[in-house]
């Protein structure tokens, strides 16, 4: 069966007692940010596209303190086996934090750093159910679950959420050396429980797309438990490919081309690379707001044959998919009630997402069981609340 998920008060506790065991005291503020699925939209951001994600039920809680003197201690209860789990720096000047050992505390740096206020000293512990390196966004949701606790600790609000997103991907591209794209930390930090975000990349404008009717489907998350492979050269080869194909056609970005340019390219003699680069983004950007109407059309069949289009373009024009999430999205295909499955996120490792009838569920897990060489990890997730402050 799937994973079951620890819901937020029992996360919360987990915390709020791991924290008076190891500084013995109590914490007096909590703060929550959810990891992220990306139903579909992959590989547009970039492109100034559409993207469509809806946050998890997975989250990342944070639990603590001002402890009156110069130095933050935070104590990661979600680091690997033999990781340091334990990150103490001074915090009385916000521009003599640096990046460094542990490498999870970067994310926690970065945000303080490009937090709008200054920041006491604090002590805290984190707890998270968003699994490392599975391309659900557990680097957003720390960075998230950060500035919202910064925020119970100064009394500090943002005029717009989106200035609050816009912070922690700075943190992330300053600290982490990762330069992410934004829909993460936008869907962290503006999500709506029973909705998924419809972010234009181009001008971060954003709508909230109602998901109906979902008392008799779910979405089925599926971890390969394989790392991505995504280097950054192969990941830069793609971005080099659309920007080239933007180039030929005179053109600011690809999301003002249409499937008709690709005769463009062709004539301009432009390898066959970049065209079949430049034919997913562009019928991604197009799948992306097909997807957002079929929603608000409550019509799933659509959606779901939209999620298989999209695995299909990405598996076979901008070629990040893999030997396991081919393999796991054939198994669930073949299953009744499986209305749509796709690779999520930037691909070679990670993560599909399922739309599927609730009573399709146990049967998809037994056959991906019984059929996928390697060791899944399942989670069934509902459009879930974006960051918040938690009472204690």
């Amino acid at each position: 069966m799937a994973t079951a998920h620890l819901d937020v008060n029992e996360l919360k506790k987990q915390a709020l007692q791991h924290f008076t065991k190891e500084f013995g005291d109590n914490a007096t503020l909590c703060a929550c940010a959810p990891g992220r699925v990306n139903l579909i939209g992959e590989h547009t951001d970039y492109n100034e596209g559409f993207v469509l994600p809806m946050a998890l039920p997975l989250i990342t809680v944070i639990v603590g303190k001002a402890n009156n003197t110069k130095t933050c201690k935070i104590i990661s209860m979600n680091t690997c086996a033999g990781a340091q789990n334990t990150a103490e720096f001074e915090c009385i000047n916000r521009q003599s934090i640096k990046p460094g050992e542990p490498k999870w505390a970067n994310y926690i740096k970065g945000t303080i750093v490009n937090f709008p206020k200054d920041v006491s000293a604090f002590n805290a512990v984190i707890v998270s159910t968003v699994p490392a390196g599975g391309g659900l966004s557990s680097s957003a949701a720390l960075e998230v679950a950060t500035y919202t606790f910064l925020e119970c600790l100064t009394g500090h609000v943002p005029a717009k959420l989106e200035d609050k997103a816009l912070a922690c991907q700075r943190a992330e591209h300053d600290f982490a050396g990762v330069p992410c794209g934004i829909m993460d930390q936008f869907i962290s930090a503006l999500a709506l429980e029973g909705h998924a975000l419809l972010l234009d990349c181009r001008d971060l404008a954003t709508k909230h797309i109602p998901i109906k009717g979902f008392d008799n489907h779910v979405f089925l998350i599926t971890n390969s438990n394989t790392p991505h492979k995504l280097s950054s050269s192969t990941y830069r080869q793609r971005r080099d490919c659309c920007h080239e194909a933007t180039k030929l056609l005179g053109k600011k970005s690809l999301r003002e081309a249409a499937i008709s340019d690709l005769e463009v390219l062709k004539s301009k003699n432009a390898n066959e690379e970049i065209i079949k680069r430049a034919r997913h983004v562009i019928s991604e950007i197009q799948r992306t707001i097909d997807a957002a109407s079929s929603l608000e059309n409550n019509d799933f069949v659509r959606f779901g044959q939209l999620m298989n289009e999209s695995h299909n373009s990405l598996r076979d024009d901008y070629e990040v998919s893999s030997e396991e999430l081919d393999c796991l999205v054939s198994i669930a295909r073949s299953v009744d009630g499986v209305l749509g499955t796709r690779l999520t996120g930037a691909g070679f490792g990670g993560c599909t997402v399922t739309l599927l009838k609730k009573d399709a569920v146990d049967n998809v897990i037994k056959q991906i069981k019984e059929k996928y060489a390697g060791t899944p990890s399942f989670y069934i997730a509902k459009p879930s609340s974006g960051a918040r402050r938690l009472e204690l």
